[in-house]
């Protein structure tokens, strides 16, 4: 017997009525909603919030002589770095944009430490105290995984997975995992795979001998008498294996550049002018997008949010028309992997007319961000490309900071793509920045001929335009094969002006 009140299901519903729907306030409140901006990218960012793991969570049963036991949270990690040269805020910035990876990769950064060295040790990275002072915390903390801020060799890992007994990953695979994790459209994710083979080619190893066993007797692969002895090991099996999938796919992507060349060869062919928004990760270039060209890709403040690059046709103020592209972000010591497995994707900005560098002013370090951004620009031919330095993010900028941004950079513009600070200016410098056409004309075009005229506006400059009674007089620019279709319109000088005074 209890003293509980009686339930009734009606009084409940009831009660119910007089609530507000204003007051419910939503744990997503400051997240787009799909059903009031259904762009592709807000409802990407839906479903990417769909789903997240959340720290200090824990669903362990009280009673551990029950059937199971376990735990729900996210992977604990301890950061190692090793600071060869620069100052020490040069040090404290690069761990701080590692941790900024880790959780951007779905873990808890427990701890971070670093190591002033003339170079990485050969055997374990960090040095020999170190080592037992990293076994110490990781012991002490509880973590399950050690993040160096460096490509390691496969001995380094090694060796430190021995000492430490935890799982040890470097900066290289840590972003393939990011990578691995926002990659959606179909080349995209065969690049990351690309990137992720060729990195774990060079890295097998096993626990004991498990990789240099033979095969022999009653194997899956049938070989039995006969196939015993001075064989293939399993190491050999799984690299043979490796380098057959990247074999597959670079020719997958050999024929996805194929459609690609194909579109970009398209533009060229029409004479479409292309600018490329390049940068570094989390600069801020999908929103710059957003804002120029009202693209509704998808935006979030984390690192390498967007990897697919989106191209969208825009038109300058007097009508004609250009390409913008946004491509992937950048990061100090990028992977050599990923930039030959995105070779073909960076080739946007290779192949484009300018290019829109976008770098963060709030950062700790821009002018970090702008060297870094350089040396991938230069590793894919593309550092002669005319450029235009994008300083995002004024309204959290130290002033200071943009006056020395400006000063470093004098062909530069000041922007918030949040708030829509500068658009104005930097759109009217891209197309002041455009490529011109070449050929001068003067044509006089039928009023039967309107589509020339629409071309005209799109693809050419127009410096005057005079209704006669003959036609349309035009004045202005345009590139060579619409120069071509209009030569047997051109007017003489003197039937202008015959025709003017008439």
């Amino acid at each position: 017997m209890t003293n509980a009140p009686d339930f009734s299901l009606d009084d409940e519903l009831e009660a119910t009525d007089a609530w507000d729907d204003d007051d419910v306030e939503s744990g997503y409140a400051d997240e787009p909603d799909p059903e009031d901006d259904p762009t592709v990218g807000a409802m990407e960012l839906a479903e990417r919030h769909q789903l997240r793991r959340v720290a200090s969570l824990r669903t362990e049963l009280e009673d551990i002589t029950e059937v199971e036991y376990r735990q729900l949270r996210l992977e604990r990690v301890v950061l190692v770095g090793v600071w060869t040269e620069g100052s020490v805020q040069d040090a404290e910035n690069s761990m701080a944009e590692l941790a900024l990876l880790a959780e951007t990769a779905g873990s808890e950064v427990l701890e971070a430490l670093y190591q002033r060295r003339q170079k990485p040790d050969p055997a374990t990275y960090i040095g020999r105290g170190k080592v037992e002072g990293l076994a110490e915390i990781v012991a002490a903390t509880g973590a399950d995984t050690v993040i160096c801020d460096g490509e390691l060799a496969p001995s380094q890992l090694r060796n430190l997975e021995d000492k430490v007994k935890v799982k040890v990953v470097d900066r290289t695979a840590l972003i393939l995992d990011i990578f691995a994790q926002h990659a959606k459209s179909r080349e995209g994710q065969a690049q990351v795979e690309l990137a992720q083979l060729s990195y774990m080619k060079q890295r097998l190893r096993g626990w004991g001998g498990n990789l240099s066993r033979q095969a022999g007797g009653r194997v899956a692969g049938g070989a039995g008498i006969g196939g015993r002895g001075p064989g293939e090991t399993k190491i050999e099996t799984d690299r043979r294996r490796i380098n057959t999938k990247i074999a597959k796919l670079r020719a997958d992507l050999k024929q996805m550049k194929v459609t690609r060349e194909a579109k970009r060869s398209g533009r060229a062919r029409n004479e479409v002018p292309s600018v490329a928004i390049a940068g570094y990760t989390n600069a801020g270039k999908s929103s710059l997008l957003n804002r120029l060209t009202s693209a509704g890709v998808l935006v979030e403040d984390s690192l390498f949010a967007t990897l697919d690059p989106t191209t969208r046709r825009t038109t300058t103020a007097d009508g004609r028309v250009y390409t913008m592209s946004d491509t992937v972000g950048f990061v100090r010591h990028l992977p050599h992997q990923l930039v030959e497995a995105f070779r073909s994707t960076l080739e946007e900005v290779a192949a484009a007319d300018l290019i829109l560098h976008v770098v963060d002013g709030s950062h700790p370090d821009p002018e970090g961000q702008l060297s870094a951004v350089r040396e991938v620009l230069a590793e894919v031919d593309a550092a002669k490309i005319p450029e235009l330095v994008v300083i995002n993010k004024a309204d959290a900028a130290d002033p200071l900071v943009i006056s020395r941004l400006q000063a470093r950079e004098p062909h530069s513009v000041v922007v918030s793509a949040r708030t829509g600070e500068g658009i104005a200016e930097a759109l009217a410098v891209i197309e002041s920045e455009l490529p011109r056409p070449a050929v001068e004309i003067e044509v006089l075009l039928p009023y039967s001929r309107g589509d020339l005229v629409n071309r005209l506006h799109q693809e050419g400059e127009i410096d005057s335009i005079e209704h006669t009674a003959d036609g349309s007089l035009v004045r202005g620019r345009a590139n060579e094969s619409l120069a071509g279709e209009l030569a047997s319109y051109a007017v003489q000088p003197s039937a202008v002006e015959g025709g003017a005074r008439g």
